[in-house]
């Protein structure tokens, strides 16, 4: 019998987004995110409670934007360094599905049920992933992860 899992949650920069930061000399402006994750997660919004965690403080408004108003899923504030932490304090992660792309989250990755990175990660995120996708990140990386979910562990 195959464990089914109950969280899925994914970073956003570098994962969500391209990773790619615009500043003007105001700061912090824009992030690129791609048109086709958003239908990904519809797919298995049912079967998973899907959260979002970035550590990006100066960019937290336009993450919260697209993930928190857009799609209507909920954002954390973590920094990188906390957040194998914060994972342990408020997820099973037997449970767990995290999809992620940088050094940082290797060890998680490597923690949690299962792990993903887009195509495009940190080698130390893609070689802790369970799987890496074949799109990068912001270019459907997420809708690969969500269709590899739901083919996996739902149908």
């Amino acid at each position: 019998m195959l464990f089914i899992p109950t969280n899925f949650i994914l970073d956003v920069d570098g994962v969500l987004s391209t990773g790619r930061f615009f500043y003007s000399s105001e700061g912090k402006i824009l992030k690129e995110f791609g048109p086709h994750d958003s239908d990904g997660l519809k797919l298995i919004q049912d079967d998973l409670n899907i959260s979002f965690v970035t550590a990006d403080e100066r960019g937290f408004e336009i993450s919260e934007k697209r993930v928190v108003y857009d799609m209507g899923y909920s954002l954390e504030l973590v920094k990188e360094k906390d957040r194998l932490d914060f994972f342990v304090a408020n997820y099973d992660l037997e449970t767990t599905i995290y999809m992620a792309d940088g050094y940082h989250d290797a060890l998680i990755l490597e923690a949690c049920y299962f792990g993903i990175a887009p195509n495009n990660a940190r080698v130390e995120a893609k070689r802790m992933a369970d799987f890496v996708t074949p799109s990068n990140a912001g270019e459907g990386a997420v809708l690969d992860a969500c269709l590899y979910i739901k083919e996996t562990f739902f149908d």
